[in-house]
């Protein structure tokens, strides 16, 4: 392993901010909104206690893996995300551990008081979450695989909260294509400091054309399954509205520009485009109900 050396930090106060940023908030909070989505879609009258507890649970162990992620990612974010907080000097690599050892044991012990299969799930993604990080990232394919099956069991877990873990399966599939593609994108953005530190991702080995196309497959395949449960009679027209105009739109929009421009500045763009775009997905699933 690389020994990376530690980094001054200014203050308290940027500590506390350090540490803000290297939760990711925004991800954070979507993994929040995914398992209380997930709840209501499986329960219409769930157990709130359950409810909070699933959501905090995951949210907690989201930031925990976002900050071992930039822990193990210092050289890569140093040449392509100076900004982050470890490379910028925010927080330190021993303060960025203990935040997220904190972290995965609040979330592991609130989805204790859940029940055991919450247990069983929030334990085994930690694990999985911090060998991503550790040695898996930068293989071909199998790390966005794990972050996006990750993705998609926030969904499965809050459907376990409540006891009806089969109504959660449809967004967990919708969940998985998209996050997949979007680290895809991700990887295209990041190809020039993943090129000089040999990361071993699909555009980095083989080039932007095969990135370009698994992407396309990736979104073509959601536009598809997102109009079978309307078809299926599963959601209503509510959903079918929000989720054409919403979401696949923004599907459509990416396919296009990323076989037109695929710039760093343009990848960045597409990449914060699709995890904006992630609550108006949530948003067409609970209104299918109605």
């Amino acid at each position: 392993m690389i020994t990376r050396p530690e980094r001054h930090i200014p203050n308290k106060k940027n500590i506390w901010h350090g540490f803000f940023l290297l939760s990711r908030p925004l991800n954070v909070l979507i993994t929040f909104a995914s398992v209380f989505v997930a709840t209501l879609l499986c329960d219409i009258s769930p157990d709130w206690v359950a409810v909070l507890l699933a959501c905090t649970s995951a949210a907690m162990v989201a930031a925990a893996a976002n900050a071992i992620n930039d822990y193990f990612d210092l050289e890569i974010d140093s040449i392509n995300k100076p900004e982050r907080p470890l490379p910028a000097g925010l927080v330190s690599q021993k303060q960025a551990i203990v935040m997220a050892v904190f972290c995965f044991v609040v979330g592991i012990s609130l989805g204790a008081l859940i029940n055991v299969f919450a247990l069983v799930i929030v334990v085994t993604f930690s694990v999985i979450l911090y060998f991503y990080s550790a040695f898996f990232k930068g293989t071909v394919l199998l790390g966005n695989a794990i972050v996006s099956l990750s993705t998609a069991f926030a969904f499965i877990y809050g459907g376990v909260a409540v006891r009806h873990p089969e109504r959660a399966i449809i967004p967990a599939v919708f969940a998985f294509f998209m996050h997949f593609g979007r680290e895809i994108i991700k990887d295209m953005e990041d190809v020039h400091g993943d090129n000089q530190l040999h990361a071993n991702t699909l555009p980095v080995l083989y080039g932007m054309r095969p990135a370009q196309w698994l992407v396309s497959l990736l979104f073509v395949t959601l536009l598809i399954l997102t109009l079978l449960p309307f078809l299926l009679n599963i959601y209503g027209l509510y959903y079918f509205v929000t989720v054409m105009l919403g979401v696949n739109s923004v599907l459509i929009a990416i396919i296009f520009m990323i076989w037109k421009n695929t710039s760093t500045k343009m990848l960045h763009r597409l990449s914060v485009l699709l995890k904006a775009d992630m609550p108006i997905g949530l948003l067409a699933i609970y209104l299918g109900q109605w």
